[in-house]
């Protein structure tokens, strides 16, 4: 069985990232801290009663048999609807070719990690307040493993956690007594981050029929400027244009695209200039850019589930 590199220092960028946010306490314990371990730990302090699975298997890869590890976290999981919010938490494989180097991959993908964690934490009083209203609708956080190829990107060398996760959600019935339903169709929306954390992105609409989805992300960056809420934010609308059109771009939510789940992907257009280049840490990031995002999405999330 092939094993895969230490990612300890994407781990340490979501930790540090986690405590600008300002939500964390304790000791960094060292660079074998896996991103998994950290994510779990922060989730399991969350208070609104969050469950939290490991869906760990292997897959065949270029370099043998590698064991990988989703983590899901659903709140109320009972709900027959959920939005979900998911984003990928490994990193790029480098080989000998890089000397040595780390690729600490800040925007690929520690930040849309942190950002997720972020807005649990910020939003988890209101999770508890609201417990027992609308309980056909709730929120799950998905943190995919292996998005990222290990040799060259193709459809059996790429995205090894969200396809194996589709399909085990494909044949999980739900609600659990279900006969005709299963967790796949109980995706209200699936809202993916991406290459997130530079200054100034731009997010395209890249699905028609989650269109309006964007508009609304649109229409919150719009009040929250119009608020003055929003900094370095020179013009009502910077980040998400319905101007713009994306082309699909392969990610983790193809899977999930392609079983009918509707898919409002966070990825800019173009890419951050440091993609895929030991160039992607943290001082390439932008704090403003991700505070305002923060900001953003989490009224999205207020709206959407309407608490």
């Amino acid at each position: 069985m092939a094993k895969r590199t230490n990612n300890g220092s994407s781990a340490a960028l979501i930790f540090y990232l986690s405590v600008c946010f300002g939500h964390l306490s304790g000791e960094y314990v060292g660079d074998e801290w896996r991103s998994a371990k950290h994510i779990i730990e922060r989730l399991q302090k969350l208070k609104a009663g969050w469950t939290i699975e490991e869906d760990t298997f292997q897959s065949q890869t270029p370099y043998g048999y590698v064991t990988f590890t989703n983590i899901i976290s659903t709140l109320k999981p009972s709900a027959k609807r959920r939005l979900v919010f998911a984003c990928h938490y490994d990193s790029k494989y480098f080989g000998s070719q890089w000397d040595g180097k780390v690729f600490v991959g800040a925007t690929d993908s520690a930040v849309p990690c942190a950002m997720i964690l972020e807005l649990a934490h910020a939003l988890d009083n209101r999770f508890q307040k609201t417990s027992n209203t609308k309980p056909d609708l709730s929120i799950q956080l998905i943190f995919f493993d292996g998005e990222e190829a290990f040799f060259q990107w193709s459809p059996y060398d790429s995205l090894y956690g969200s396809r194996h996760l589709a399909q085990k959600m494909e044949n999980t019935p739900h609600p659990p007594a279900a006969e005709n339903t299963n967790q796949i169709d109980s995706i209200d929306l699936l809202v993916l981050l991406d290459l997130i954390g530079t200054a100034n992105p731009v997010f395209p609409s890249y699905f028609h029929n989650t269109l309006r989805w964007h508009n609304r992300l649109q229409s919150i960056e719009r009040r929250l400027h119009a608020l003055n809420l929003l900094r370095s934010h020179p013009t009502e609308v910077r980040y998400f244009q319905s101007s713009v059109h994306g082309r699909q771009v392969d990610d983790d939510h193809v899977p999930f695209l392609q079983r009918g789940v509707p898919i409002l992907h966070l990825i800019p257009s173009p890419f951050p200039h440091v993609w895929h280049t030991m160039q992607d840490n943290e001082e390439n990031l932008d704090s403003v850019t991700i505070d305002n995002l923060n900001k953003i999405l989490q009224v999205f999330v207020l709206e959407y589930l309407n608490i």
